[in-house]
């Protein structure tokens, strides 16, 4: 079988970063097979470790390639499939923003909003560090004013199209949105919030998520989900 026609293979946890995976998918109207997990995988879900030692995900399958790191996803996906113009190439203006985009989305903009999610819900109330939370909240915001100038005069980030990099940056944002920052924001990243909503795709996943959550048995109430 062709590598082109053989489905991609995405292993996701509701609400978790390998959200980006999933949408990047329905953006490219890709076939996939959605595989739901509790959240941790890693002690809920203990065979899926013979997959991915790490126990984390997303884990994107196809073929003989394996990826566990949502911005790569995004990249790889937008860059097998050149027709849906996802990527900036090297030959365009906007690459080197592409790129400093994708990378940004998790190790500026997601990094921080972990820290939040770890001291205010996943640790027990007695290691529950609210000064900590506040302080990487904050840290996240500051680092949001780049979002806010970027979209203030443009619809997307980069390209002068929807790219992947939205995608990527676009789910820090709903991370954001999960645990209540959305109120400051800046009026130019509110809006852009609210296109990346808007988008068929987006409207698409969230449905896929749910619907894979419920007929493979996984709680499907929304929670901002990720590596702790």
């Amino acid at each position: 079988m062709p590598a082109t026609s053989i489905p991609y293979q995405l292993h996701h946890c509701v609400s978790a970063r390998s959200f980006r995976a999933l949408w990047m998918l329905e953006e490219l109207e890709q076939a996939y097979e959605l595989h739901m997990l509790p959240f941790p995988p890693r002690a809920l879900e203990r065979s899926y470790l013979a997959l991915n030692p790490l126990g984390t995900v997303p884990l994107l399958r196809h073929g003989a390639a394996q990826l566990t790191e949502s911005a790569a996803i995004c990249e790889y996906l937008a860059a097998r499939h050149p027709q849906a113009q996802l990527a900036v190439g090297p030959h365009e203006d906007g690459f080197a923003d592409y790129l400093n985009w994708l990378h940004m989305s998790d190790a500026t903009l997601t990094f921080p909003q972990t820290l939040v999610l770890r001291y205010t819900h996943f640790e027990p109330p007695e290691r529950q560090q609210p000064q900590v939370a506040q302080d990487y909240a904050r840290w996240f915001l500051a680092r949001l004013r780049a979002v806010e100038a970027a979209v203030e005069h443009h619809d997307w980030l980069c390209g002068a199209r929807f790219t992947a990099a939205d995608v990527a940056v676009g789910y820090a944002l709903m991370l954001a949105a999960h645990l209540e920052l959305a109120a400051q924001w800046g009026p130019a990243t509110t809006a852009y919030w609210q296109r990346l909503q808007a988008r068929p795709a987006f409207a698409r996943a969230l449905a896929a998520e749910q619907g894979a959550a419920l007929a493979q048995g996984v709680p499907v109430t929304p929670s901002p989900l990720l590596r702790p």
